[in-house]
């Protein structure tokens, strides 16, 4: 089977289609044939070297991608699907058998959920990692209706999911926005858009000057966004921390490894995007063989949604 893989860490140019067995489904396991595999920042990373400390079982070619969706194509027992299945599922690549970005992938049954009708594939593989970090993240904080959440980076994938799940949960949102961004975040439904940079934590304090409950940091500013939150409050992170917590500010990092076996909460996020609560977004669709491309797009910035590789 096609898979884009590397040997050796590096840039973009390292990336290329390899040629792998298809792997075989074990009790509990499902084989998806991929029509669409997702690029995000954490696939960089790992092109990169950035998780090299972290690869255990894998040997390369190594296979990034973490989201995916296809076909079921073979079930193992006790798994609960059938071949032909639309589905969704979120992937560990670092494990022995690789990442999402490859024609044939076998994954847990715990981390599949049905594609509903009336939503693409393409679309759908772009929900699965950054949705799910986005509940985890709403889950850890456990903030209450009526509560004040700001978000950065909110224009992107990440940010955006944050901003609409915390809004159908009502909680009032206070999300940033370059000018350009600001209708597709208020879109999402921010009762607030500050502008995006290195003054947004005094931004929010002038629209909340006592601080929020809580803030979400897609945007990797760390400490900088400290003075943001109120005494006490929570900083959800989606990287490790670069600074000092302060004022009894709790700080917590977001695993999206900590939902790898959470078909509900997956299960959940489908039934919202079909009633209209979340917005899949698709930046760019790219044939596998344009992996390098992809990369390259995405390290440059500015990339709103996701882009997708088709197989």
């Amino acid at each position: 089977m096609r898979a884009v893989g590397f040997n050796e860490f590096g840039g973009p140019e390292v990336l290329r289609i390899v040629e792998l067995p298809v792997p075989e489904p074990g009790n509990g396991e499902v084989r998806i044939r991929v029509a669409a595999a997702t690029v995000n920042p954490t696939d960089t990373a790992l092109r990169s070297g950035g998780h090299a400390e972290r690869m255990g079982q894998a040997r390369p070619p190594y296979v990034p991608g973490m989201e995916l969706a296809g076909t079921v194509d073979a079930a193992g027992e006790n798994a609960g699907w059938a071949p032909g299945e639309r589905v969704l599922a979120i992937v560990a690549p670092m494990a022995g058998r690789g990442g999402a970005q490859a024609e044939f992938v076998v994954v847990p049954a715990d981390s599949v959920a049905r594609v509903p009708e009336g939503i693409g594939l393409v679309a759908a593989a772009t929900l699965p990692m950054n949705g799910l970090t986005a509940r985890r993240a709403l889950d850890l904080l456990a903030l209450e209706p009526g509560e004040t959440l700001a978000v950065t980076g909110a224009a992107g994938a990440v940010g955006g999911y944050v901003t609409e799940l915390a809004c159908a949960e009502g909680l009032r949102v206070i999300a940033d926005a370059k000018p350009e961004d600001e209708p597709l975040v208020r879109g999402f439904g921010a009762d607030v858009v500050v502008p995006r940079g290195p003054d947004v934590a005094t931004a929010i304090r002038r629209e909340v000057p006592g601080g929020v409950a809580a803030l979400v940091d897609t945007a990797l500013l760390g400490g900088r966004v400290l003075p943001a939150v109120r005494d006490g409050g929570q900083l959800a992170t989606v990287r490790p921390f670069d600074g000092e917590p302060e004022r009894g500010i709790e700080v917590t990092l977001v695993l999206v490894g900590d939902y790898l076996h959470a078909s509900d909460q997956l299960e959940r996020l489908t039934e919202q995007v079909t009633e209209g609560r979340l917005t899949l977004r698709v930046a760019a669709t790219l044939p596998a063989e344009r992996a390098v491309e992809a990369h390259r797009r995405l390290g440059a910035g500015g990339v709103r949604g996701r882009l997708v590789l088709t197989f």
